[in-house]
């Protein structure tokens, strides 16, 4: 096996990492690979050959990893595993592995590779876990200000900057996003520009933010991306889908829809972006389309 990690892990990362590297030698012979930037990784990637290619890392590495093969061209048909050593690991929770990186380890001797789809944009840009727009990339974009804000308020990793995501929600949870954007789903006008929406959300994975389920019904081995609109936009309707988002039954919500398709297309008002936890924007439109069972991702047996 290649294990991929993060050259600026810090040491509880590697301390855990070596707990799983203990896991796999007891099997197969294991080489360690740090990457710090995409030129590192496409090297190593160079050289894996037909070693397994596994991910020691949250969904930002995975995303990395699966961008950079998708580029090369060699994602089709390859086997990758997970060892999720990320923030908030929202893809291997999605799929079944352990947090327990031990756990997640002896998934990678035990497990079954099982079939991933993979959303691609516009551009050739791969998602792997989810995109959101509207109120959720608000909040994200807000948080990356006050973590770089508060990241030197401290010593290490013991600083304020984790911080950031829960003021950057706050401020956008008291003066949120309302937009007016043309959603399309295979072709089909699913909200128009006289319906403002407070959010949009595309799941190839089912949760985002280390375990809130936004689009709690998405399968990333279904064949379909699950689209969720909101349109509770008036003061107390985004207080009660905020807090029904919190519990997982916004999808209850009257001013909430779902959606499932294979091509979404969003335009409208300048919005901006969240995929894999990276922002982009403003935007005025984008789109994606749905590459079914474009790699493989060893995950835990299913017991009949």
């Amino acid at each position: 096996m290649l294990v991929i990690t993060n050259a600026e892990a810090g040491t509880s990362d590697q301390e855990r990492l070596d707990l799983a590297l203990e896991v796999l030698r007891e099997h197969t012979s294991v080489e360690v690979a740090a990457t710090a930037d995409p030129g590192e990784l496409d090297g190593v990637l160079h050289r894996a050959g037909s070693r397994r290619i596994v991910v020691a890392g949250g969904d930002g590495s995975l995303h990395a990893v699966v961008s950079c093969l998708h580029k090369r061209r060699e994602l089709e048909g390859r086997v990758l595993g997970l060892l999720p050593l990320g923030t908030g690991n929202d893809f291997a929770r999605g799929v079944g592995i352990p947090l327990e990186v031990p756990e997640a380890a002896r998934v990678l001797v035990e497990g079954t590779p099982q079939a991933m789809d993979l959303m691609v944009d516009e551009v050739g840009q791969v998602v792997v876990n989810g995109v959101h727009v509207g109120a959720g990339a608000q909040a994200s974009r807000r948080s990356t200000r006050w973590k770089k804000r508060l990241r030197p308020v401290g010593v290490g990793k013991l600083n304020l900057g984790k911080l950031g995501y829960p003021i950057g929600a706050a401020i956008t949870a008291w003066n949120p996003p309302v937009i007016r954007l043309r959603v399309e789903v295979d072709g089909v006008v699913v909200n128009d520009l006289d319906s403002p929406v407070l959010q949009v959300a595309l799941g190839n994975g089912s949760s985002v933010g280390g375990g809130t389920e936004l689009t709690p019904d998405a399968d990333p081995s279904d064949g379909r991306i699950d689209v969720v609109v909101s349109r509770a936009i008036g003061p107390v309707g985004r207080i009660v889908y905020a807090a029904r988002l919190g519990v997982g039954t916004h999808l209850e919500h009257p001013d909430v829809d779902r959606y499932r398709g294979r091509e979404v297309s969003i335009a409208g008002e300048e919005f901006w972006c969240s995929a894999d936890g990276e922002i982009d924007g403003p935007e005025r439109h984008r789109s994606w389309r749905l590459e079914p069972a474009a790699y493989s991702l060893v995950a835990p047996s299913v017991v009949p």
